[in-house]
């Protein structure tokens, strides 16, 4: 029975490479020399710490991180950037959680669209991994090209298709 995963992974040195190249490019951008400016990954606990002298100087650093996320292949939706920045002294500061793995309540959403689209397809959730198996291959790829139009948050990637 042919079946795939939908996953929402991400791969930790293509994400120490986007950090790197976002910091290089701090330091050799002229409006943010000589201000405090901290970018670091926290490779253990998925999150990335940003510190900079202003909120403005902040969301620069916000979107030179997107921008070359995307350029390493990253999509911007591994960030949640809802966690509002906090001043620390002169410093503001943000906390940016990367999405790693599909949660529950999500895992849920998406079976639910999937369940939605009235296709012969079985939805498994296991863990952070969601297993669609069907009959038909055909239902299969019916499945990834709606799942490419989901507006849910997440960054999927469609693996082991079998």
């Amino acid at each position: 029975m042919p079946s795939f995963d939908l996953v929402s992974k991400v791969d930790l040195q293509t994400l120490d490479n986007a950090i790197n190249t976002v910091e290089k490019e701090i330091k050799n951008r002229f409006d943010f020399k000589g201000n405090h400016v901290v970018v670091t990954l926290n490779k253990k606990d998925f999150t990335v710490s940003l510190e900079a002298d202003s909120e403005m100087k902040l969301q620069q650093i916000i979107d030179v991180l997107i921008s070359k996320s995307l350029k390493q292949g990253l999509a911007a939706e591994i960030y949640d950037l809802a966690k509002e920045p906090y001043q620390s002294g002169k410093i503001v500061k943000k906390e940016i959680k990367v999405r790693n793995g599909i949660n529950q309540e999500d895992a849920k959403k998406i079976v639910k669209l999937i369940k939605d689209q009235k296709l012969k397809v079985q939805a498994a959730i296991m863990d952070d991994i969601i297993r669609i198996s069907s009959k038909k291959i055909d239902d299969l790829q019916e499945v990834i090209q709606a799942s490419k139009g989901w507006d849910i948050g997440l960054a999927l990637q469609y693996i082991n298709m079998k």
